[in-house]
């Protein structure tokens, strides 16, 4: 596993971003001051400080076989 501070896209941005919202929704302290109450723009507001880390699990991405027809095989 890898601590990650940069985001390799917007979509893994969004994802820390909403669960470091769903943290302080649940009563966290948040970690830079905000001119906003809403918890989702604190938790961009954390994230654009550089105060927001996420770990990356090493785990390869495995692609089911695909028949000749070009559809995936169930197993």
């Amino acid at each position: 596993m890898q601590i990650e501070t940069s985001f390799d896209s917007d979509y893994r941005k969004v994802l820390v971003a909403a669960r470091r919202a769903r943290q302080l929704q649940n009563g966290t302290k948040a970690l830079v001051a905000s001119s906003s109450t809403k918890v989702c723009r604190i938790a961009q507001d954390e994230i654009a400080a550089g105060k927001i880390s996420y770990v990356k699990k090493d785990v390869p991405v495995v692609k089911p076989p695909v028949d000749e027809s070009g559809l995936p095989i169930m197993a």
